[in-house]
């Protein structure tokens, strides 16, 4: 295995064990809100939010702490963090102190996301870029597959407390495996370009349109998506599944539809990078996620067949992939010919914002109007970014 991959492996799988506390709580959450002791609909999108907001003071600082420390004390302090907040969620019975941990997570979060794509752009060049962004994405997806899916079925039919504990032993076990596999400090040669680039502008109309593009990822993937796949399901899924004794009840399907993403991520999402790797103008390329899942997710509001709406749901994961895989393959390629860490900050709070206004504006909507009404709107606003491309690019040129 080459240099480039074991680092940008190695950074993955950090990763991918320490999300499977996160990814399993929004599976499970909206359907077993009331065992977590919470008492309104509301607390469910605040406490998905939180860590996303928290995460935007706390990004900025991350890069400043990369920049002085070693990559790998930043990872310690992020997967520590991530076996305390995942015990927490079956542990804490409050409202307020499960708030906390989850602000806990988002701190986290920051150190394993800046610290991937840091990792990504000082080992990468123009020609393969792309295909790493894949391989880091659906190889940390991989622990979105093991907490959706696991946690939905186990929870299902165990308890939220055995799933919880499960996971963050899991996480404490891979704590020594961080001194191995995540390099101590980043490349010098590298850290040396991004000090020359500092002095040159870096916020350009095109780096405000890639930073437009991740607050949309992040509102309709991370947030809106994610949050609100059990209740869709639910509303579809009148009559209980069974299987060799085991029920399948809408948070084992929503995992199934999850995990199926994050299973084939870290086979598709690299080929689409090398293919991304071969274009001249990527810009073009967003237009295809961006316009196909707005038609998407108009007819996830309407569709009421559970076949027919898992079907749209598979083909709009297929969207997701490319969708992520293109957002961030334009944010760090734009970050390479710039001041790394600021493109990359910025790009990261970009996402960080969409994903914390995901999940409280879909469950204050849903306090007024129905889940298609959310769908709607989230449908809407993929085509919109979409048109606002096609218009920037025209000017451009």
């Amino acid at each position: 295995m080459t240099t480039t991959r074991r680092r940008v492996v190695g950074i993955a799988l950090i990763t991918g064990v320490a999300v499977m506390g996160d990814a399993m709580l929004f599976i499970v959450l909206p359907l077993y809100w009331q065992d977590f002791g919470m008492t309104a609909l509301w607390q469910v999108g605040i406490l998905l939010s939180i860590n996303r907001f928290i995460r935007l003071p706390i990004t900025p600082l991350v890069g400043l702490f990369y920049k002085r420390y070693q990559m790998r004390t930043g990872v310690f302090i992020a997967v520590a963090l991530a076996v305390i907040t995942t015990a927490s969620y079956g542990i804490v019975n409050q409202f307020w102190l499960l708030l906390v941990m989850r602000a806990l997570w988002g701190v986290a979060w920051s150190f394993l996301r800046l610290g991937g794509f840091l990792t990504v752009i000082d080992v990468t060049s123009d020609s393969n870029r792309g295909q790493f962004v894949g391989l880091y994405n659906g190889l940390w997806g991989l622990g979105g597959l093991a907490g959706m899916l696991a946690g939905g079925i186990l929870v299902d039919q165990t308890s939220v407390m055995f799933v919880t504990m499960l996971f963050a032993m899991i996480a404490l076990i891979t704590i020594p495996f961080v001194w191995y596999l995540v390099p101590a400090s980043k490349n010098e040669e590298q850290e040396e370009k991004i000090n020359q680039t500092v002095t040159k502008p870096w916020l350009t109309p095109y780096i405000q349109m890639v930073l437009a593009t991740g607050i949309a990822l992040g509102f309709i993937v991370s947030g809106l998506f994610a949050s609100t796949l059990s209740p869709l399901i639910e509303r579809s899924h009148v009559t209980e599944w069974s299987f060799s004794h085991i029920t399948i009840g809408a948070a084992t399907l929503a995992g199934f539809v999850q995990a199926i993403r994050w299973g084939w991520d870290p086979f598709l999402a690299p080929l689409l990078g090398k293919m991304l790797d071969s274009l001249q103008s990527l810009h073009r390329v967003i237009l295809i996620p961006l316009i196909g899942g707005g038609v998407l997710f108009l007819l996830l509001g309407s569709v009421q067949s559970i076949i027919w709406l898992l079907i749209t749901l598979l083909l709009f994961q297929l969207i997701s992939t490319m969708f992520t895989t293109t957002t961030d393959t334009l944010a760090t390629s734009a970050a390479s010919r710039s001041d790394h860490v600021k493109v990359m900050t910025a790009h990261t709070l970009a996402v960080d914002v969409g994903a914390a206004l995901g999940p409280l504006a879909s469950f204050v909507l849903l306090e007024f109007y129905s889940l298609s009404a959310v769908y709607y709107v989230a449908g809407s606003l993929m085509l919109l970014l979409g048109v606002g491309w096609i218009f920037f690019k025209r000017v451009e040129s």
